[in-house]
């Protein structure tokens, strides 16, 4: 058995937006309503809950970016340079993007063919799209798990 198009982007769109099965909550279960104080509050030496949520926000934007031109503009170097954010409407506004963008790519994902999955994601030593975007959906729960103790280790 296979998996469809429709399946890779409902396994994002769990960890991101809607679902419960593997951690029992989301990204957006975990960060709407959170104060923007507790988003870019640095506990000790890790990153915030709001460099962690533009983290994986970047890397949803950059493959979004190169499904709709072909090219891969993203580096790892900047996936945490995130803006300053002062207050709550920059932290909502934040969260916006990347709920909207997030819906953006699980559409392409969905568009996706079997036959696409093998075929190789920007370059070849990237590995194929089912390899990127099953990638996308681990980073994204490791990131999640991290968010998840952080607000655990805020709350003490």
């Amino acid at each position: 058995m296979s998996l469809s198009s429709k399946q890779l982007a409902s396994r994002l769109s769990q960890v991101i937006l809607n679902g419960t099965w593997i951690a029992n909550t989301n990204y957006k279960d975990q960060l709407t309503n959170l104060d923007y104080k507790i988003a870019i509050y640095k506990y000790n030496n890790l990153n915030s809950i709001a460099e962690l949520t533009f983290h994986i926000s970047y890397y949803i934007e950059g493959i979004l970016a190169y499904f709709n031109t072909g090219k891969l503009t993203i580096k790892d170097k900047h996936s945490f340079n995130l803006p300053k954010i002062n207050n709550q409407d920059e932290w909502e506004n934040l969260l916006t993007n990347f709920w909207k963008q997030t819906e953006r790519l699980l559409s392409k994902i969905e568009e996706l063919s079997e036959s696409d999955f093998t075929k190789p994601f920007f370059n070849i030593a990237y590995g194929d799209y089912l390899r990127n975007i099953n990638g996308l959906i681990e980073h994204a729960y490791y990131h999640l798990g991290q968010i998840v103790l952080i607000k655990k280790l805020i709350s003490k």
